[in-house]
C-alpha cells in the first residue's frame, strides 16, 4: 500500500474536499504509486500555463499579460479562457505516476482504475483526462 508525500499533501491545499478524498482513497487502492503534480492554480500559473506557446498578441487578447509570452516552447493548454480551468477553482488535480513515468500510460490507466474506484465507493462523480474524446490529459481528474 502507498501513502501521499508531504510535498503531494501540501498540493491539495484549496483542493475541493471531495476531490481530496478521492485522492487519499485512491491511493490507497492502486497497484501504481503516483505523486499530485498540480492541484489548486493560482492566477499567475494560469498565466504562465497559457502564455506557453504563444505570442504576445496572443496573450494580450485574453487578458494574460505579455510577460508570460513563450512562443517558442509547447503549449500545455488547450482552453480559449486561460481562467477556465478547473485547477483554478480546485474542482481538478493532475496525478503522475511515481517513480515519475510520462511515456507509460499503462501506468497512468492504473491510477485511473483506481481514482475512479474511490470515487465510485466515495459516491463522488469524477471525469478523467484520459477519456477526453478530443485531447488525451492522462494525468488529469475532476468534479
Amino acid at each position: 500500500m502507498y501513502k501521499l508525500s508531504n510535498r503531494s499533501l501540501q498540493r491539495l491545499y484549496g483542493v475541493d474536499p471531495d476531490l481530496v478524498r478521492v485522492v487519499k482513497r485512491a491511493i490507497e487502492l492502486t497497484s501504481q504509486d503516483f505523486i499530485i503534480t498540480e492541484g489548486r492554480r493560482t492566477r499567475e500559473q494560469c498565466c504562465i500555463n497559457y502564455g506557453k506557446g504563444r505570442t504576445i498578441q496572443q496573450c494580450s487578447q485574453k487578458g494574460v499579460p505579455a510577460k508570460y509570452a513563450q512562443p517558442n516552447l509547447s503549449k500545455v493548454t488547450w482552453l480559449n479562457d486561460p481562467f477556465a480551468s478547473k485547477h483554478c477553482t480546485g474542482k481538478a488535480i493532475d496525478l503522475v505516476p511515481y517513480p515519475v513515468d510520462w511515456n507509460n500510460l499503462k501506468k497512468f490507466h492504473t491510477i485511473a482504475v483506481a481514482m475512479k474506484q474511490a470515487a465510485f465507493e466515495l459516491r463522488v462523480k469524477i471525469k478523467w483526462g484520459g477519456d477526453w474524446s478530443s485531447s488525451k490529459d492522462y494525468p488529469h481528474f475532476e468534479i
